[in-house]
């Protein structure tokens, strides 16, 4: 066999699969830091659960159904709120937290990110208009 024709072959057998999406990164990483546990707690159904995440990652990543996957993975992050970016970019996640602050409307409890160190800053809530100050 050439040494082309595996990556050809593997290349035509992942075409129209839905590939890794953030579910599957992320039950992965949590099948990681399972591993990681049961190597020093030496429980036998912490290794089952690592393997069940496995094999759910690749079924996810392995998938032809996109619009499942899709809804899942958009269903995921939805769930996931706040903790959003640290799930997707912890890097970038940890950068903004360390360049800006977030604040909440006073009226309409909407999110509002602020320049760190900048003093009091008056903020108008980009969704109902009202003026507040806060300390960045």
């Amino acid at each position: 066999m050439a040494s082309g024709d595996w990556q050809r072959k593997l290349v035509e057998w992942l075409r129209g699969r839905q590939g890794p999406d953030d579910l599957a990164i992320f039950s992965m990483n949590i099948a990681i830091v399972i591993v990681v546990v049961n190597l020093f707690a030496r429980v036998s159904w912490l290794g089952w659960i690592a393997l069940a995440l496995i094999v759910y990652s690749m079924f996810r990543i392995q998938s032809k159904n996109l619009a499942s996957r899709s809804k899942e993975n958009a269903a995921f992050l939805k769930a996931l709120g706040p903790a959003r970016p640290w799930v997707q970019n912890p890097s970038a996640a940890w950068k903004e937290l360390r360049t800006y602050k977030h604040a909440t409307c006073t009226s309409c409890k909407q999110r509002v990110r602020v320049p760190r160190g900048k003093g009091k800053l008056r903020v108008t809530c980009p969704k109902c208009g009202t003026k507040f100050e806060v300390k960045s």
